[in-house]
């Protein structure tokens, strides 16, 4: 039976992520507020939560945010290809505009909730399928004050708590988690029906800079710098 408590945390940012294009399984790194976001992120997973494990997706941008926990707890960062990004094939790279300009019918019925059909993407069962499998076997051996990291990505996450609370692939209530950001598992009570119970969602150390999308803030200048430099 499952004892410990499992945090789900997406990848720090990238150059897709900030302009808005699809990623799916391309392999893209951390831009420089993407590598702040995981180590600024890292430290205060590791000071909350205290990891005992760390299981990370195979892409880089998954990877290193996790090494940046890693290297903080001086746990060992061991990978699960399951818990990778949702792939959408021939739309990954592009921005929701372009693809709704090449694809207006497919566009249209992922907007609307549907899977987007004749474009190699995986049907969002398919990714709920190993997310939960995955999660579920890692988690299957925690103790009482075990905690779980996955490191994973952001429709890959969503997916996966839909279905580790026991909800179809089709639910959509849950918010998007952001970059380097996380959500907290607990297992349920006993007599719940189900094996977990959310605790948060897309929490992150928001008060680090005033615009956590931005990376950290600036030095207010001095005012020599000001005479110096007056633009």
């Amino acid at each position: 039976m499952t004892a410990g408590r499992v945090v789900l945390w997406r990848h720090g940012r990238t150059a897709h992520n900030a302009n808005a294009r699809l990623q799916g399984q391309s392999d893209i790194p951390l831009d420089d507020v993407g590598t702040w976001q995981a180590e600024t992120a890292a430290a205060a997973l590791a000071s909350r939560y205290r990891p005992t494990r760390i299981i990370a997706s195979d892409l880089v941008r998954a990877h290193a945010t996790a090494k940046a926990l890693a290297e903080r707890t001086g746990l060992p960062l061991e990978t699960d290809v399951r818990v990778r990004e949702r792939s959408f094939g021939d739309w990954e790279g592009m921005t929701s505009a372009e693809i709704a300009e090449r694809w207006p019918e497919q566009h249209a019925a992922w907007v609307a909730g549907r899977e987007p059909e004749r474009v190699g993407a995986e049907t969002r069962a398919e990714v709920q399928t190993r997310m939960v499998e995955a999660v579920t076997e890692q988690a299957a051996d925690l103790g009482k004050d075990d905690t779980l990291v996955v490191v994973s990505h952001g429709a890959a996450i969503n997916l996966g708590l839909v279905g580790l609370l026991g909800l179809p692939p089709e639910w959509r209530g849950l918010s998007g988690m952001s970059n380097a950001h996380w959500a907290e598992l607990q297992p349920a009570r006993p007599g719940a029906g189900l094996a977990w119970r959310l605790e948060a969602l897309n929490v992150g150390p928001v008060h680090a800079s005033s615009d956590w999308n931005a990376g950290p803030d600036r030095p207010e200048p001095t005012m020599d710098e000001e005479v110096r430099d007056p633009a």
